[in-house]
């Protein structure tokens, strides 16, 4: 395989993820919280940055992958498997340590090799971090401070890039896998991994420190509403709760703050869709995993360099009014699209679902008008405030607790409007009662009382009035738990 230097980006197809560290800690679930009867955790500092490796480490590594590029046949190279392409380059190596006499022990050149392996075939230094199952985020600040999210808690990591060219490399390879490009001309995009992580980069001029990279992880395990009663998210009724607001194809918008799980919870509230219906979701980057047979999958388009052939979210909800919905999912409403996705609740596509930014049910209500209003659309507020009480059914609040755990915080339904205000109830809450000794909230999902309801009627139709009935009662009698 030895040849002309070739160019380094070369596309394997599906990065190989095999690259494990040595010491990663055992999962955590994607809500970060224990069962609700599990026993407190003893108090632990925040993790401590792991040691970095030193500058002779990277100079070492650049000297061997330069000799590595001018040997190889990338051409060739590209022709293999990733399992068979990451052979031939530790071989190559292997050679190159040999004849240059570079000094290292077993373990230091083994870490060397993997490096070098995750830099031509993957995502370089991101690899072990990708690979692991426990982290929420990873955020890349420029070449030498990669910071993750684990529990609820962020931490600065030992990971860092070579320098700025080749952090710019992995983000350029990370988008051109869905048709995207980020340089100077274009300096943010947004992107998914293979896996459906979400992924935002942005470079210079506009990232002033060098290229920034955020990567949002999905666990590769699916989450169900039953592991979130495990992990203590919501309790079994709360969740027996969701489950007949989904299957009674109530329309509902799940709200919350960054990071608060809204996506997570889009996601198992899904399940409860019969496999028989044909649903249609429209994302900025597709990250929905839907677990239905029939499933359409739209994705918003940016501008090409002449600023032409942008596809908006709003365009994707109104065409996806002509191919027959059953469903529309909305990954998340951000601007004038919400005023099609209303229209789209209120005209016969009952259960369609959306997620957006609010840090409270009522809340979301305002952002609502507000992003219609600054749609353009010359609406009375009244009208406005009308088309939301007669579109959406219930808003299910989620939010990160300040011990890094996440809850569902409301299960609140809209029931119409009195005078120019629109008007709802809670039908399930959460009240924090206080915190251990050792930082952990401790609090309770409870009913509020309401016996019956608005969507009762609904959920009769579909059979579920008695499983309803019998959740609420018991939702009642809640006890408190441990965050």
């Amino acid at each position: 395989m030895f040849g002309k230097r070739g160019s380094t980006e070369v596309d394997f197809g599906k990065p190989s993820f095999a690259a494990t560290p040595s010491a990663a800690p055992a999962p955590t679930p994607a809500f970060n919280s224990p069962t609700a009867s599990a026993p407190p955790a003893p108090t632990r500092p925040a993790p401590a940055p792991e040691p970095r490796r030193p500058d002779a480490y990277y100079d070492t590594k650049s000297a061997i992958f330069s000799a590595l590029i001018e040997a190889i046949d990338l051409a060739q190279l590209a022709r293999l498997d990733a399992e068979s392409a990451r052979e031939e380059i530790r071989d190559i190596v292997n050679e190159i340590i040999g004849l240059k006499n570079f000094v290292m022990s077993i373990a230091e050149q083994e870490e060397l090799l993997d490096d070098i392996c995750n830099d031509v075939l993957g995502y370089g230094p991101l690899e072990p971090l990708l690979s692991r199952d426990d982290i929420a985020d990873i955020m890349v600040n420029g070449y030498d401070k990669t910071y993750i999210e684990v529990g609820g808690k962020i931490q600065l990591t030992n990971v860092r890039f070579r320098d700025n060219s080749q952090l710019l490399n992995i983000c350029q390879r990370i988008v051109s896998q869905v048709g995207r490009r980020v340089d100077e001309s274009s300096p943010i995009c947004d992107a998914r991994l293979p896996d459906g992580s979400r992924v935002n980069v942005i470079v210079q001029p506009l990232a002033i420190d060098g290229p920034t990279l955020t990567i949002r992880k999905f666990k590769k395990d699916k989450l169900t509403l039953d592991q979130m009663v495990r992990f203590g998210t919501i309790t079994p009724e709360g969740a027996e709760i969701l489950r007949i607001v989904g299957r009674s194809r109530c329309n509902v918008v799940v709200s919350g703050g960054t990071g608060s799980g809204k996506t997570t919870l889009l996601n198992c509230l899904t399940r409860a869709i019969d496999e028989d219906e044909r649903i249609i979701t429209c994302e900025d980057a597709a990250e929905l995993q839907l677990q239905q047979p029939h499933v359409v999958r739209l994705e918003t388009r940016p501008p090409n360099l002449e600023g032409e052939g942008q596809i908006t979210m709003r365009d994707l909800v109104r065409n996806c009014l002509r191919m027959r919905p059953e469903r529309i999912i909305v990954g998340e409403v951000r601007g004038p699209e919400a005023f099609d996705l209303l229209q789209a609740m209120n005209t016969g596509h009952d259960g369609s679902m959306g997620t957006l930014h609010a840090n409270s049910p009522r809340e979301a209500m305002s952002r609502m008008e507000s992003m219609i209003s600054m749609g353009g659309f010359s609406l009375p507020a009244r009208t406005i405030r009308e088309m939301i009480a007669t579109s959406v059914d219930v808003i299910v609040q989620t939010q990160r607790l300040r011990d890094g755990s996440r809850r569902i915080t409301h299960i609140t339904e809209v029931i119409g409007m009195e005078g120019d205000v629109v008007t709802t109830q809670d039908i399930f809450v959460y009240e924090m009662v206080g915190e251990d000794a050792h930082g952990r909230i401790i609090g309770r999902h409870r009913a509020t009382g309401i016996a019956r309801p608005v969507f009762w009627e609904r959920a009769r139709y579909y059979g579920e009035d008695k499983n309803l009935a019998a959740a609420i009662d018991a939702a009642e009698m809640a006890e408190p738990l441990r965050a």
